[in-house]
């Protein structure tokens, strides 16, 4: 993959994190119902908290990709942060918390984090 290709589809990923995680703020309750097996008001409050996260993340991501910025921790720390929620979102649903569809988002960031890795190792150190 060339690094041209690679950096398109970070900035894809990126956006889609920045959009997926304003639906869980905004929309949280309809998220949850399609992909957990319950949504109390508390559940869908920290669930909005997580998707606050993602809008922050992934717009310091999408902007670190835009301007073509040399900090090689912004990466990096994406890629672990990708890897550990596709880990805790299989677990999830694992534990019976999330419906199967859920495991359509775990590969989506276990995917998403190996191509931030691959874009990271490739950065100038």
């Amino acid at each position: 993959m060339n690094d041209a290709f690679l950096r398109l589809c970070l900035i894809a990923i990126a956006a889609i994190t920045v959009i997926s995680g304003a639906a869980q703020m905004i929309a949280g309750q309809t998220v949850m119902a399609i992909i957990a097996t319950s949504a109390t008001p508390t559940e869908v409050h920290l669930f909005a908290t997580i998707g606050m996260f993602m809008v922050i993340t992934g717009a310091m991501f999408l902007q670190s990709l835009l301007t073509r910025s040399p900090e090689s921790a912004i990466p990096l720390w994406i890629a672990v942060q990708k890897l550990a929620a596709a880990i805790l979102v299989a677990m999830a649903f694992a534990n019976g918390y999330f419906r199967w569809l859920a495991l359509g988002v775990a590969g989506f960031d276990a995917l998403s984090a190996a191509l931030a890795f691959l874009f990271w190792q490739r950065m100038p150190r």
